[in-house]
């Protein structure tokens, strides 16, 4: 045997790995180049989602309910709005200039939800805020809440602000225990 012919067969195997172990060295930046351009250190971190969680109630309470109707008019959240009001809900308000001495207008939810999304749609900034509690009562399963409240309204080119009464009517429903408005009579002074 020639001495040359062994030594090829080791080299080439060394060589292989040399080949190998090259390939890797080059590869290895490229690979850490990835992973690396995949990490924003000056991105904040990812919400976990509980601010929601945190903003939303689950209306166990009557004052759960206004506080997610609050947070549907400042978020312009359609759906979270239609879900503070009960299926049987009563929008109701005075208007002085109806017949001889005024007059009581009411509409149901279907209209209310229409009304409602116009607002959330024409202003840029709306800002509901619940003042006093002036009175509550319990009748029968229904809760009132007569709140005084503040209702500011802005687009680029109208500001409105109401404020008074609301005379509000809550019912726990039976099938998923949430508490919703029934009846809501506004006594605003506009």
């Amino acid at each position: 045997m020639n001495p040359s012919n062994l030594r090829d067969p080791c080299s080439r195997i060394v060589n292989s790995n040399d080949v190998q172990f090259k390939n890797l060295k080059t590869l290895f930046p490229f690979v850490l180049l990835f992973f690396l351009g995949c990490v924003n250190p000056f991105a904040p971190a990812l919400d976990n989602g509980t601010l929601a969680g945190d903003l939303i109630t689950e209306q166990r309470t009557p004052e759960e309910v206004l506080t997610n109707f609050r947070y549907a008019y400042t978020f312009k959240d359609s759906l979270l709005y239609a879900d503070v009001l009960d299926s049987a809900f009563v929008f109701q308000y005075f208007d002085p200039d109806q017949g001889p001495s005024g007059l009581f207008v009411s509409w149901t939810r279907d209209v209310d939800l229409r009304t409602t999304g116009g607002v959330l749609r024409t202003f840029d900034i709306i800002n509901l805020e619940w003042l006093n509690t002036v009175y509550a009562l319990q009748e029968g399963e229904d809760e009132i809440l007569a709140k005084s409240f503040r209702l500011d309204l802005s687009s680029a080119d109208f500001s409105f602000t109401a404020s008074g009464f609301a005379i509000f009517t809550f019912r726990r429903n039976t099938q998923d225990h949430k508490w919703r408005i029934v009846r809501w009579v506004d006594e605003s002074q506009i």
